[in-house]
């Protein structure tokens, strides 16, 4: 028999909370406290960041986050609204050349109701995909299969990142 471990998960497929804080806000915190950047953090901007998903859907998952922490996008300011767009672009970009998807999924959960797990603080997905990458581990046993652990993927991502943001 076969086993996948994913011990990072537990918290999560407990509904265990890990803090009491906001993840997005103690990662937007991170430097600016102990000058130490988040470990899942791949690159930050002038008022956002861009940071891989603790439990992603696949190799790659992504959010583009703004460091203010605000729940709707009535919310924000135009300057954080470019911003926020412009890292989306770069985080495309981004994904492209590290995993080459033939799709990506771009998306905005507004609101427990919606679907978003953290509801006060907006952060925007975007999932690699392939065609054929829901298979029956999945669908039928409710496990996915992630060939690259987290640590793999930011050092990756991290160095596309760096040379695409001194570019601009």
């Amino acid at each position: 028999m076969d086993h996948l471990w994913s011990p990072w998960r537990l918290a999560y497929v407990t509904g265990t909370p890990t803090t009491d804080e906001c993840v997005f806000c103690d990662a937007a915190d991170a430097m600016r406290i102990d000058g130490e950047e988040h470990p899942l953090v791949v690159a930050r901007g002038r008022g956002v960041f861009v940071i891989l998903n603790l439990y992603p859907y696949n190799n790659g998952h992504l959010m583009v986050v703004p460091d203010r922490h605000v729940a709707s996008l009535t919310a924000f300011r135009d300057d954080e609204l470019n911003e926020l767009m412009r890292f989306i672009r770069e985080t495309e970009l981004a994904l492209i050349e590290a995993y080459q998807p033939q799709g990506i999924n771009v998306g905005i959960n507004l609101g427990r109701s919606a679907g978003a797990g953290i509801a006060d603080h907006v952060h925007v997905h975007l999932v690699p995909r392939w065609t054929g990458d829901t298979n029956f581990m999945s669908v039928i046993g409710e496990t996915r299969v992630l060939p690259e652990d987290l640590a793999t993927t930011a050092l990756r991502l991290r160095a596309i990142f760096k040379r695409q943001l001194a570019q601009d």
